[in-house]
């Protein structure tokens, strides 16, 4: 983790604010699992510490991320990973409960989930939290996961997207079904019918669930890929990118991005930028540096190291010294599995060992010493005033709207940004001091749902 540049790029929205949400990963190697402060991945207390420290700290959203299915690795299970995750609505609906006005993002996958069930549940979710949910569209094409499910799953690449378009339409009908009650439980009117039959979907149904105070879950999507740059361009209210580690990077993204909304007939800020990101914070920009380091090294353990190349290579590399050198051989597999995600062809990881080596060579790195390097440019750290100053340089350049932290230990890994960072965004005129709306679409400063802007023109 490295200082992120503060560079002299013109301010082009010299009042914006700063956005954060937290992102409760569902699979990764980046929380720090053997600390003693570690907390249960599956106990309630663990969630309700983090989403409370969070809407203390005024944090628009809660970004519950969710594995359909535990990770293997060669026929076995991946043993370096969370070891489950409770259904990620069913989770958000009790800390519902317990908040009144944090927003609450579900990932919930297009390709295993049934379109008219799964907009119900995301439907009762907003509803019950007075219009503070959200649901986070995730693509997946892969048998592996499928394998969960009667009907196979596997569902061609090309299709994805597809799927996910459909079942969003399907979604939004639902949604928009019911009449507008005017936040009354009286109901009059009658409910419109959908009716959708396809290739992929055959739905038909009178939805039973009124629309919340923010008309429609908020949409949030992180596919970076042309195909998912478009999807999101053309539908999502909200992006989650991974570009959150390179100022420059993230303003290409960000114009890339704003460009793809006007030409799908949005205006170009009508897509909310949120990078992953994580922040460390130190007394002095030497403290934050040791804190770092400890960090890293303990987000890469040696059996993570020799994971992740074996991973790239293909086989199992338990044997080899994760301080000694990258395999002298080059990777022989077709295609990777999902272990850590999406298929990988032969072809690429052949492409990306041998940068993997050159880049040992040129800097004599062993395999662990790659691994955290390659690892290392994913967030901010510096003293407090210096993490806020590159934060508001972020916004204010027009490259994010806010940041998704990516704690490095959970519960307590949000205590230092909410304690120390925030009063100093606040300090600036940065960082709301209030709440200002109950909605999240409210919190986020979104327009209506795109489906109701039409509605709405339509009547005019």
């Amino acid at each position: 983790m490295t200082n992120l540049p503060v560079t002299d790029l013109p301010v082009t929205r010299p009042d914006a604010q700063v956005h954060f949400g937290v992102f409760f990963q569902g699979v990764n190697h980046t929380t720090i699992w053997s600390d003693p402060e570690s907390g249960s991945q599956t106990d309630f207390a663990t969630f309700e510490r983090v989403i409370r420290t969070a809407e203390r700290a005024l944090f628009d959203a809660f970004f519950l991320g969710e594995g359909l299915r535990l990770r293997e690795s060669r026929g076995a299970l991946h043993d370096l990973d969370v070891v489950g995750r409770p259904d990620a609505i069913t989770q958000l609906a009790a800390l519902a409960a317990i908040t009144t006005h944090i927003g609450l993002v579900a990932t919930q996958n297009t390709t295993y989930n049934d379109p008219a069930d799964l907009a119900r549940r995301l439907q009762s979710l907003d509803v019950l939290s007075g219009g503070r949910a959200a649901w986070n569209v995730v693509t997946t094409d892969n048998a592996w996961t499928g394998a969960n499910f009667r009907r196979g799953g596997y569902l061609d690449h090309a299709l994805r997207y597809e799927r996910a378009q459909g079942q969003l339409d399907i979604a939004r009908q639902i949604w928009d079904a019911f009449p507008d009650t005017g936040g009354s439980d009286a109901f009059s009117g009658a409910v419109a019918h959908v009716s959708q039959h396809s290739a992929l979907f055959d739905v038909e149904l009178d939805p039973t669930t009124p629309r919340s105070p923010q008309g429609h879950p908020v949409i949030f999507q992180a596919g970076d890929s042309p195909q998912g740059r478009d999807f999101a361009a053309a539908n999502a209210d909200v992006i989650f990118s991974r570009h959150g580690a390179v100022l420059a990077d993230a303003l290409e993204f960000a114009a890339d991005i704003r460009r793809r909304a006007v030409a799908a007939g949005r205006p170009e800020d009508d897509v909310k930028i949120f990078p992953g990101t994580g922040i460390i914070v130190g007394d002095t920009p030497a403290d934050a540096e040791e804190k770092a380091r400890w960090v890293r090294w303990n987000q890469v353990t040696p059996a993570t190291a020799l994971s992740i190349v074996g991973n790239i290579w293909g086989e199992d590399l338990s044997d080899y010294d994760a301080d000694g050198p990258l395999p002298a051989h080059d990777p022989v597999v077709e295609e990777l599995g999902g272990e850590r995600g999406s298929a990988t062809t032969g072809a690429r990881t052949r492409e990306i060992a041998a940068q993997w080596r050159a880049l040992a060579e040129a800097e004599h790195l062993s395999i662990r010493e790659l691994v955290v390097r390659n690892s290392s440019e994913r967030g901010f750290q510096g003293t407090p005033a210096a993490v806020a100053e590159d934060l508001i340089r972020w916004v204010r350049t027009g490259a994010v709207d806010g940041f998704n932290i990516s704690p490095w230990i959970v519960p307590s890994g949000l205590d230092d940004i909410v304690d120390r960072v925030v009063p100093e965004l606040q300090e600036r005129g940065a960082y709301p001091a209030s709440y200002t709306g109950t909605t999240l679409r409210q919190h986020l400063g979104l327009r209506a749902p795109l489906t109701r802007r039409a509605a709405a023109v339509g009547a005019a």
